[in-house]
């Protein structure tokens, strides 16, 4: 089967409609987020191909395959990540700065994020896990914390020129 578009979230599904589903999952990590033609494998063992029309990126819950109760779901795998807290914002400035010059691709939450081990905060840069960032960040004294998470967003380096 060639699944050509998808068919909602099961995430924004009305509970009475979510209550009487039977769920496959098909996991998939951040890279393969952003692939329109691929071919995946549920965990029931079913393959199916991806040659998805839209260019938007597949997001956790995204319904791949709806047969009446049955329904086949992308589940995001969690990412290592190094989630960044720094002290002030000339901590901040000089952290972004610095990861910004090795071309790191990085996202930004709010205080209302939570991080174990870094509560409290006034927001967070979220970085892919580098060992030479982890370094970096050690060696200035930053506070951070190496974590697995699922990020809602893949993260995407950005077109630049200098």
């Amino acid at each position: 089967m060639i699944v050509e578009k998808v068919l909602g979230n099961l995430h924004e599904l009305p509970a009475d409609q979510r209550a009487d589903i039977h769920v496959e999952r098909v996991a998939l990590e951040g890279a393969a987020l952003r692939q329109r033609v691929q071919r995946v494998t549920t965990d029931h063992g079913k393959e199916f191909g991806l040659r998805l029309s839209d260019r938007r990126e597949l997001r956790d819950g995204d319904i791949l395959v709806r047969d009446g109760r049955n329904v086949v779901v992308v589940s995001t795998l969690p990412t290592e990540v190094l989630a960044i807290a720094p002290a002030t914002v000339q901590e901040a400035a000089f952290v972004a700065h610095s990861l910004g010059n090795r071309h790191l691709p990085a996202q930004f939450f709010g205080p209302d994020t939570s991080i174990a081990g870094l509560e409290p905060h006034n927001g967070v840069m979220v970085i892919q896990y580098d060992h030479t960032a982890e370094h970096f960040l050690t060696d200035h004294g930053v506070r951070f914390m190496r974590v697995d998470r699922v990020m809602e967003v893949p993260f995407r380096h950005a077109e630049h020129t200098h």
